[in-house]
C-alpha cells in the first residue's frame, strides 16, 4: 500500500485543530477551527476522491482519540466523509493504548517505522494519515511516505503547532498536482523527491543555461 499525508495548514504552518475551536486545546491553543469558513464544493468534491482511494486510515494515539470520540456521532448517511471514516480498518500507533474504541482498529506497538514498514509492504491501494501531524513528519523523515496532500486555508494564526517541525533529514518534494477552489484553500499534492537540494544563485542566464 502506499502512505499517504492528507493534513490542512495555514499560510504560517499551524496544523492545530482545523475543525473546531475545541477539537484541540494542547498548550492553551484558542484559535481552532479556522479551516471551516473556507469550505466549499471543490473541498468537500476533491477530499471525498482522495477518502476514496482510502483502504485502511494511519494514526497516531492523540489525533485517533480525537477522530474515535467525534466521527462516530456523525451518522448522517449524506455526510460524504462519515461511512468511509467510521467503516474503514484503523490502525494506530502508540505504546500506550492496548486496544482502540473505534472499530475496526489494530494498535501497532513498538517502532512506528517498523510497523508502518510492514504494513506498507502489504498488497492494496492507500494507507491514509489525516492529521497525526508529528507522526506524518516521524515517516516523511523516514522515507515512509509516498503522497503528502496540503489544504492551505488562506489565515495566518501566529499561534499553535507547526506541521512538520520536527527534527530528521530534510525532504524534497515535486508538486504533481494543484489546485485552488473559490474560497481561496490551495490543495497540493506532492511527491517525495529525495533530499531538499541546494544551490547557489549565480543569476538569470546561468540558470536559463542550465535549464536549456
Amino acid at each position: 500500500m502506499k502512505i499517504t499525508l492528507t493534513e490542512f495548514v495555514t499560510l504560517d504552518g499551524v496544523s492545530q485543530g482545523p475543525g473546531s475551536p475545541d477539537e484541540d486545546t494542547a498548550g492553551g491553543f484558542t484559535r481552532g477551527g479556522w479551516l471551516v469558513p473556507h469550505l466549499d464544493e471543490t473541498f468537500v468534491r476533491r477530499t471525498s476522491e482522495w477518502l476514496g482511494l482510502a483502504d485502511g486510515l494511519l494514526f497516531g494515539r492523540r489525533t485517533y482519540e480525537a477522530f474515535a470520540r467525534d466521527w462516530p456521532k456523525i451518522t448522517d448517511p449524506a455526510d460524504p466523509y462519515a461511512e468511509r471514516m467510521n467503516g474503514l480498518p484503523k490502525y494506530v500507533v502508540s505504546n500506550t493504548l492496548t486496544e482502540g474504541s473505534w472499530h475496526p482498529t489494530t494498535v501497532l506497538d513498538g517502532d512506528p517505522a517498523r510497523s508502518v514498514a510492514a504494513l506498507r509492504a502489504r498488497p492494496g491501494r492507500e494507507l491514509q494519515i489525516h492529521g497525526s501531524a508529528r507522526l506524518g513528519d516521524t515517516l516523511l523523515a523516514a522515507g515512509l511516505i509516498d503522497t503528502l496532500r496540503l489544504v492551505v486555508a488562506p489565515t495566518v494564526l501566529r499561534t499553535g503547532r507547526r506541521l512538520l517541525a520536527g527534527q530528521g533529514a530534510t525532504s524534497g518534494l515535486r508538486l504533481v498536482r494543484h489546485e485552488a477552489t473559490a474560497s481561496g484553500l490551495l490543495l497540493l499534492e506532492y511527491e517525495p523527491a529525495g533530499q531538499a537540494s541546494q544551490a547557489h544563485y549565480e543569476g538569470v542566464a546561468a540558470f536559463v543555461e542550465r535549464q536549456g
